[in-house]
């Protein structure tokens, strides 16, 4: 039976770029050739949780920039194809925002970032309007990171608190999150206080500690911490009033080579479920436990449904 409770109405800012995919068949030799795969895709975490929350029926804004280049033009059609509400700022004299993703035979990725426009979004950039009535505003730690990107995006949290709207931030990477130290990183999650905060448990660790996964170190980030741990499913923890709920929600693994985007699209599975459970009344565990399994069968999706080659010029 249909859902008779309105579209979840969710705002995500940041980044939209080309992925090169370069996946050989057989371990690198230096100096040397070696057979496999080259892909061109649309990628940006931004851009792949906007997809997926498009996907999955929601109204859905990317609030991104890209280059005046072709590369730009067809990121934006390919996500409008995907029902999303594209706010592309076109950056003059930048080309767009290009990530390599080298995907290694057992499937460990290495990613070489050259952001190019992607990180050029400023303040002047956005409208008040755009935050009208939104449920969410969805932030990938890239992009607080990236300058002037960051000063967009916590002028876009304020924004979208004035509307009514609630912020889910994921951590998104240790590398760049930890780039200023873990005293910064922490400074800049106090000052946004998400409502939602979505990591792997070495990003969570990265910022909170040893033991941070199961410790109340974690809700201090946030009052909800997903902890994505991939094939094995998730872990969450939530203040519930003066009692914390701590579970672990188990999934059913399958294999894949690639698992690049995958995390994103758990996020816009979890939003879109997490969003529908409040509305509906649900108990807090029941809602989260039921927005967990959604974001791993996204996540799935996402993984066993073939990439679109993304067509330049």
């Amino acid at each position: 039976m249909p859902s008779t409770q309105p579209a979840a109405r969710i705002v995500v800012l940041g980044d939209l770029v080309v992925d090169v995919v370069l996946a050989p068949a057989t371990k690198l030799r230096s100096g040397s050739d070696v057979p496999g795969a080259v892909q061109l895709r649309q990628g940006g975490s931004a851009a792949n949780t906007a997809r997926w929350l498009g996907r999955l029926g929601a109204r859905t804004q990317l609030i991104c920039s890209v280059g005046r280049d072709a590369s730009g033009r067809a990121l934006v059609e390919e996500l409008r194809a995907d029902r999303v509400v594209v706010r592309a700022a076109r950056i003059p004299r930048m080309r767009t925002g290009r990530i390599g993703v080298l995907v290694a035979p057992g499937g460990e990725r290495s990613f070489v970032a050259d952001r190019g426009a992607a990180d050029a979004l400023t303040p002047a950039d956005l409208r008040a309007s755009w935050f009208a009535g939104v449920d969410v505003l969805h932030l990938p730690a890239y992009s607080l990171l990236g300058q002037p990107l960051g000063v967009a995006s916590r002028a876009a949290a304020r924004l979208a608190r004035e509307a009514g709207a609630r912020l889910s931030v994921d951590l998104s990477s240790v590398g760049p999150l930890l780039a200023g130290g873990r005293a910064e990183a922490r400074a800049l999650l106090d000052d946004l206080r998400p409502d939602l905060v979505l990591a792997t448990a070495p990003e969570l660790h990265a910022l909170v500690g040893p033991g941070g996964r199961t410790s109340g170190r974690a809700l201090e980030l946030a009052p909800i911490v997903v902890v994505k741990r991939g094939a094995k499913g998730a872990t969450i923890l939530a203040r519930n009033g003066d009692e914390p709920l701590r579970f672990d929600v188990a999934t059913r693994p399958i294999a894949t080579a690639d698992t690049t985007g995958a995390g994103d699209a758990f996020d816009a599975g979890f939003l879109v479920a997490w969003l529908e459970a409040g509305a509906a009344g649900r108990p807090l565990a029941v809602g989260l436990r039921r927005a967990a399994l959604v974001g791993h069968r996204t996540a799935v999706r996402h993984l066993v449904r073939p990439r679109r080659e993304l067509m330049v010029g």
